[in-house]
């Protein structure tokens, strides 16, 4: 995989911003949505509106532990454009009739979670950990769900919103596996030793015991919406395969890992799946109050086109 020229990019992102006001939201098609469409979709778009967001809060705790300037600057830029995502399908559920007012969508209980591990710990995780991990979360939900979203919804607005935000994406993924890489350089036995120390953290196994089942709600979820499962795995294995492009990518102790775990993840079979259904099913009976105030960070989000 070529190596990326991270001014070059910072450049190319500087130049590619848009506006939620750039669109003409009430441009006509929002009847293409049918009744038979509209109560999956409002589910399968409040979760896709939800996992922007942790992304978005991913980026901003990379931005921090960036090794340099123009990665500081270029995660700062995707920790908005994240939220810009977020902000402009929450204005397609608007349009179709699915927010009153400044309503915002209730994420599952898994995302919820998710979002409380990010708010809590993810400030305190290596770039090592959240620079394999999300390109991961972007390339296996973002990816198939976008995909899916565009091959069953006709409206013409949809396409030319997630037009936008496929382009922002692609962008994100080429400085993702570009960072992968570069964590992968150094000795093998140092890059070793680091990894068995962050993997006994118990933050991050917290983190694991959010994310795991996250993946399988989410599986069952698109599931029920009409996409083949087939279709998420074969974005999952694209990480495997980009990712693993060069030397340095292999020798990245957390590209080995969370390779392995998509390898379970699409293998139905795998008694992995036993404890971790368990684990969504359990979830269900968490109450909302033993989880607390949803973070501050939160409230960046609207669907206002100002925004």
């Amino acid at each position: 995989m070529a190596q990326i020229d991270l001014d070059k990019m910072l450049a190319k992102i500087k130049d590619s911003q848009w506006a939620l006001a750039d669109i003409d939201w009430e441009k006509p098609g929002a009847e293409q949505i049918t009744p038979e469409q509209w109560p999956k979709l409002k589910a399968f778009m409040s979760d896709l509106m939800w996992i922007e967001h942790v992304g978005a809060r991913g980026f901003a705790a990379m931005a921090r532990k960036a090794p340099n300037d123009t990665l500081k600057e270029i995660y700062t830029y995707f920790h908005a454009e994240e939220q810009r995502h977020a902000n402009a399908e929450m204005a397609l559920m608007r349009r179709w009739g699915m927010l009153d007012g400044e309503e915002l969508p209730e994420p599952n209980i898994n995302l919820r979670l998710t979002i409380e591990w990010l708010d809590r710990y993810s400030d305190d995780m290596p770039l090592e950990v959240l620079g394999s991990v999300i390109p991961m979360l972007e390339i296996a939900l973002d990816g198939a769900l976008l995909k899916f979203l565009l091959d069953e919804v006709n409206d013409p607005l949809c396409h030319e919103v997630f037009e936008k935000i496929n382009a922002d994406e692609a962008r994100h993924l080429g400085v993702d596996f570009h960072v992968m890489e570069m964590l992968g350089h150094g000795r093998i036995h140092q890059l070793a030793i680091k990894t068995v120390g962050t993997v006994a953290n118990p933050k991050l196994i917290l983190g694991v015991l959010a994310y795991a089942p996250l993946l399988n709600r989410m599986r069952d979820n698109i599931v029920a919406m009409g996409l083949k499962e087939e279709r998420l795995y074969e974005a999952m294995g694209k990480y495997r395969r980009i990712g693993g492009r060069t030397k340095e990518g292999r020798r990245n102790p957390w590209y080995q890992i969370i390779s392995q775990h998509g390898q379970m993840v699409v293998n139905r079979d795998h008694i992995y799946h036993k404890p971790v259904d368990a684990l969504v099913k359990l979830s269900n009976y968490i109450p909302k109050r033993a989880l607390g105030p949803v973070p501050t960070w939160v409230k960046q989000l609207t669907w206002r086109p100002t925004a």
